[in-house]
């Protein structure tokens, strides 16, 4: 009996779709836009400030001018929500990144056949790491209109909280993928 020389499908989908999920973690981490206020009292109606986890930028919108480093003067980065996001974020990247480098030793690297059991393990290492990343959106997404911004103005979800909610939609699709790679443990 020859060994096959295909590699099965639900670990090509999960390593498609964590690495993707890993470049939308990452710009959304990065990027300072998690929530947009805008409409601010005493600022001009085209005057957008753009919280992220590390970031305060101010654009004017009219002008694309954009100045990045504002002054916290409402305690944004001590609210609890940002504190966790700056902290599970990064977190989840690191084990999103280990979690790769297991599903790669495991689906085909350097070998005939596809090793299950460590594209199992890199499976739930890469949910893991998608919920890491899910809790914090999820949580800043339900404080966002309780975090400290001026009365009167107005909120809006920022493109980083969207690209952070993707990013973990994917590694979780992606982490149960690679985690079906078990059932041919159960074969073998």
């Amino acid at each position: 009996h020859l060994p096959s020389m295909r590699t099965p499908t639900e670990m090509i989908v999960g390593l498609v779709l964590c690495p993707c999920g890993l470049l939308l973690t990452l710009t959304g981490t990065l990027a300072p836009s998690w929530r947009q206020v805008s409409l601010v009292p005493d600022q001009p109606r085209d005057v957008v400030w753009e919280q992220g986890i590390w970031d305060i930028c101010r654009e004017q919108q009219s002008t694309h001018d954009r100045l990045c480093g504002q002054a916290d003067e409402l305690g944004y980065f001590e609210q609890v929500p940002v504190r966790v996001a700056q902290g599970l974020m990064p977190s989840s990247l690191v084990v999103t990144l280990v979690g790769l480098v297991v599903a790669a030793l495991g689906v085909r690297c350097w070998q005939p056949e596809p090793r299950p059991l460590v594209a199992g393990v890199a499976g739930l290492v890469l949910l893991l790491s998608g919920l890491m990343s899910l809790v914090p959106s999820s949580w800043y997404t339900q404080e966002l209109w309780a975090l400290p911004a001026l009365p009167g103005s107005t909120l809006t979800v920022g493109y980083s909280l969207v690209l952070s909610y993707l990013g973990s939609c994917l590694e979780i699709l992606g982490g149960l993928a690679l985690a079906l790679s078990f059932h041919h443990c159960c074969k073998e």
